[in-house]
């Protein structure tokens, strides 16, 4: 079965709509999908709807933001239950913080001489959360840079003229929410945080010690090396494995939704835990 457990929609920084991502994944083969937008689920009823309609097995999901430490990670949210009071209070609290920093992104931006960058990221984002790659897009357009990936660089990234730092939520507390939704907690592309070994490995002994249960094992654009640091990792851990494109656009070549590679035999996958397994 091709599974693809991380995508996103125009609902954060996708370019394509839950309808038109779940209608892509079954052009691509996959046969469970999920989608996994940040700190916000408000598009998990049409691409449930979608999926339906395409014949996919569908997982309710997200991605939520959270400050461990000084840093930035994320933490995937598995088969949760999309009613969950308690989830959509603190998802609301913070798609209000993403808002707030969006608000402060393009002040610093027209400052460094990319006007209405807020406006227009608004515009891109189509009332979904605005993020940091849409203003990346804003300012390609803008032709200050030629890729999303020189807007980060110049711009965007920690130290630079457009970044501004956020408190997410803890990593107590995001385990806790997927937990109590019902949902399986999962570290989402470990090998992408900026990390020695020894505080990736600090991370997810305090993720597994606070009830996470699952890692991003194979990820859209990874070679085999990266894919056995990974796998090591989870079997070190005891942790499930997941796999995920990252899937946000066409244009990216790399990540493709479906297009992985298989998961080392001796891992459990995730999707063990669902009712589709």
């Amino acid at each position: 079965m091709k599974i693809d457990l991380h995508a996103h929609s125009t609902h954060s920084d996708g370019v394509l709509t839950p309808q038109q991502l779940v209608a892509r994944a079954r052009e691509q083969g996959v046969e469970a999908l999920a989608l996994t937008d940040h700190d916000i689920i408000s598009g998990l009823a049409e691409a449930a709807a979608a999926a339906l309609q395409h014949g996919i097995h569908f997982i309710s999901g997200v991605e939520i933001s959270v400050t461990w430490g000084r840093r930035v990670v994320h933490i995937v949210g598995l088969d949760i239950d999309p009613n969950s009071v308690e989830l959509q209070a603190r998802l609301q609290k913070l798609q209000q913080a993403r808002d707030e920093r969006a608000q402060r992104i393009g002040v610093k931006l027209h400052k460094a001489g990319v006007p209405d960058a807020y406006a227009h990221a608004q515009t891109l984002a189509g009332g979904g959360n605005v993020t940091r790659t849409h203003f990346a897009r804003v300012i390609v357009a803008s032709g200050s840079c030629d890729t999303e990936a020189q807007a980060f660089e110049k711009y965007l990234a920690q130290g630079k003229s457009g970044y501004v730092q956020t408190q997410w939520a803890t990593l107590e507390e995001t385990v806790a929410l997927i937990t109590g939704a019902g949902g399986v907690a999962v570290v989402a592309h470990p090998a992408r945080y900026k990390m020695t070994r020894t505080m990736l490995r600090e991370l997810l002994r305090e993720f597994r010690a606070l009830g996470g249960m699952a890692m991003e094992v194979v990820n859209g654009g990874l070679n085999a090396d990266s894919i056995a640091a990974n796998a090591a990792l989870a079997r070190q851990f005891d942790l499930l494995a997941s796999v995920g494109s990252d899937f946000h656009h066409p244009k990216n070549r790399w990540i493709e939704l479906g297009r992985l590679a298989p998961l080392p035999q001796d891992l459990l996958p995730v999707w063990s835990k669902f009712s589709f397994a």
